[in-house]
């Protein structure tokens, strides 16, 4: 969904290039797929036309930053609206981590979370769950200390892990859980 956000504003922003002389004079057009008998879902079906060579576009502004970087092995944000689908319908296992943006120890921990993600692509799902926006969640699972990190398989709760552990105290979690049944 992130890179898909970001084609989009990308062309939004390819006109504008275009007519400040950056790019190929606005020949340059994103095509996002659909329909057809395509074995790739419509996200993935991408393709840049450009009936001409094109000279390197040098950034418009900063205002434009694509965030799309790693966007398909990124840590999801799980809430409330979310929590049933992306948490206990999962069909994967799931690794939550319970933090809020005050707490010191998350942000130690963040980086080795989104590392875990890149790690175990396809294998598992990663979802982050603020505490403060969705206090619900946190009381139904007995959370009374971030950061605190639940391994869900099948919709149920499998372990937890309190604190900022190290990231091999999360894979040898991680691994119990992925290709057992």
């Amino acid at each position: 969904m992130a890179l898909e956000t970001c084609f989009r504003a990308w062309a939004l922003q390819a006109p504008q290039a275009a007519a400040s002389g950056l790019g190929g004079g606005g020949r340059d057009r994103l095509l996002l797929g659909g329909g057809g008998n395509n074995a790739l879902p419509s996200r993935l079906r991408l393709s840049v036309a450009s009936p001409s060579p094109v000279a390197p576009l040098r950034p418009a502004s900063s205002r434009f930053a694509c965030q799309c970087k790693n966007a398909v092995d990124e840590v999801v944000v799980a809430d409330d609206k979310n929590w049933e689908s992306m948490v206990l319908g999962s069909e994967a296992p799931v690794l939550v981590e319970f933090w809020a943006p005050w707490c010191g120890p998350c942000r130690m921990i963040a980086p080795v979370i989104d590392e875990l993600a890149k790690e175990y692509v396809g294998k598992i799902k990663c979802c982050k769950v603020n505490t403060d926006d969705s206090p619900n969640i946190a009381t139904t699972y007995g959370i009374r200390s971030i950061p605190t990190v639940l391994m869900f398989k099948n919709g149920e709760k499998k372990e937890s892990v309190i604190g900022a552990v190290p990231k091999t105290t999360l894979s040898t979690i991680i691994d119990k859980y992925v290709g057992s049944s």
